[in-house]
């Protein structure tokens, strides 16, 4: 016998096992076509079509939901109810009777898996519908489902999804291996990993009500997936936190917000995005107190921790500023700082807000030295990434101050652009940067640069940690330039988030 024959049909096997393996290689994009690609391409909902389009769009899943006729047909529809038959209660043959709007008929489950085991790339992600005849019936379509999926041998690509608890321990009961996760949110990550289910896929506020939900789910190894994510800044504060998939009715938006953040060099450090109620977390936010004018004539007392001029909810910051005497001064508001608790000596710093209208307004979102008390202002270093005045409510400015270059002297470097609406509509307030330079944007379009000159510290003390302030000041020698209109109090500057990257 030849002795290389052997070695030869090694060198075989280990190709074939390779580009077995390769082929089975899905896409790694996080986003879930929420019953298939729809609603952009004018397909029904978890037809074949669907599918396709979500294949063809290169999703890392396709969700569809399965349903079992009367006579134990399994069918894919998310309703119980088809063109306004009881599914349950009418036969296949039935239902097969009237198309879907493309002309398909409604399709099994075989014809699904038919048609989704011709690629290897999408996963198909399979929902179990609990039965309204009980838990029996349920459970009968679990079996009857894993049966199918291992009789056609398309295990690798299912994931099992559903409402019910016992349906996805039945399914683990049948198929140890099958990847489960659980839709109806309420159970931690923790006892989804003692029972077996390897994954949570809840609706996003279970996401966004608590922020620590995702990083305990991420030590565990628990899949974390979202459901319905359909606005970008939802999007946005999930894909920031590394949420392994998204499952969304327009899988073209989320597939370029997962391929910015994938190519993206920023990686969130810190944030705050206000979900929930009361004063702000006093774990990332203090105070500045009192009415001594801030070195610029302001008007108002900053109060400490006062509901009356700083209150979070409904997801949202607000700094409120009112005509009240307090102590020396007839306003009061809110000045919030981040000081010895966080600070950052690079990196982006973005945070989305609704600015106060009306003359005699001044807020502003931006950082400080936190060698402040050290070597005083402003050798400390300002960088404004916002401000903004009332009486000119077009305008944003974006500025530096440093020794050699500041208002005082009229040397600060600074830019004024025009912004569109920004009393009633949210926009973003943004700078980056490093060791070179720093660039300000305004909705992500930049708008200033300021080059390090590699000089003193007096040019550039940027190097040095900084802290964050939000405040909303009253008059004051720029706010007030042009009076105090007294009848917009109490007025506010709401702030969606603050957050905080680095590379």
């Amino acid at each position: 016998m030849n002795k290389q024959i052997p070695y030869f049909l090694s060198i075989i096997l280990s190709i074939s096992c390779f580009m077995n393996t390769e082929a089975q290689t899905f896409h790694q994009n996080k986003v879930v076509a929420h019953r298939g690609a729809w609603k952009n391409t004018n397909v029904p909902q978890n037809s074949i079509a669907s599918l396709e389009n979500a294949i063809k769009l290169g999703c890392a899943g396709s969700e569809f939901d399965v349903r079992m006729t009367k006579d134990e047909v399994l069918v894919i529809n998310h309703d119980p109810h088809y063109e306004g038959m009881d599914i349950e209660k009418t036969t296949f043959e039935e239902l097969r009777k009237v198309p879907l709007k493309n002309g398909e008929k409604i399709p099994t489950l075989d014809e699904y898996l038919k048609a989704g085991k011709k690629q290897k790339k999408t996963l198909l992600v399979t929902e179990i519908k609990p039965s309204p005849a009980g838990k029996e019936r349920s459970l009968l379509l679990a079996q009857k489902t894993v049966e199918l999926i291992k009789k056609m041998k398309v295990q690798k690509w299912i994931v099992y999804i559903s409402f019910d608890y016992d349906i996805l321990k039945k399914v683990l009961e049948l198929d140890p291996e099958a990847k489960t996760q659980y839709l109806n949110g309420g159970i931690s990550a923790n006892q989804l990993k003692t029972d077996g289910i390897t994954g949570a896929d809840y609706h996003f506020s279970n996401f966004l009500k608590d922020e620590q939900w995702l990083l305990n789910a991420q030590k565990l190894g628990v899949i974390t997936n979202a459901w319905t994510v359909n606005d970008t800044l939802v999007m946005d504060y999930l894909l920031t936190r590394n949420i392994d998939y998204l499952t969304t009715d327009e899988p073209e938006k989320a597939l370029k917000k997962t391929e910015f953040y994938k190519t993206s060099p920023w990686k969130l450090v810190w944030s705050d995005e206000f979900n929930y109620a009361g004063l702000p977390d006093e774990t990332k936010w203090g105070y500045d107190v009192g009415g001594q004018g801030w070195g610029n004539n302001e008007l108002q007392y900053y109060t400490k921790a006062d509901t009356n001029n700083v209150i979070v909810k409904n997801g949202v910051l607000s700094i409120i500023a009112r005509k009240q005497k307090y102590e020396n001064r007839e306003y009061t508001s809110a000045r919030m700082v981040t000081r010895g608790k966080a600070d950052w000596s690079n990196g982006r710093v973005e945070f989305r807000a609704k600015l106060p209208k009306g003359r005699g307004t001044w807020p502003a979102g931006w950082m400080l030295g936190s060698n402040l008390e050290k070597v005083g202002w402003p050798l400390c270093g300002e960088i404004d990434i916002l401000e903004h005045v009332g009486y000119d409510p077009d305008t944003i400015v974006g500025s530096i101050h440093t020794e050699a270059y500041n208002h005082v002297k009229g040397t600060q470097k600074t830019k004024r652009l025009f912004i569109k609406n920004p009393a009633t509509e949210f926009h973003t307030y943004t700078i980056e940067w490093n060791t070179e330079k720093m660039d300000f944007l305004l909705d992500e379009q930049k708008y200033l640069t300021v080059k390090n000159e590699h000089k003193t510290t007096k040019e550039w003390p940027f190097n040095e940690p900084m802290y964050i302030l939000l405040n909303l000041a009253v008059g004051g020698n720029w706010g007030g330039a042009k009076g105090v209109d007294e009848n917009i109090f109490p007025t506010k500057m709401e702030v969606d988030y603050v957050r905080v990257f680095q590379q």
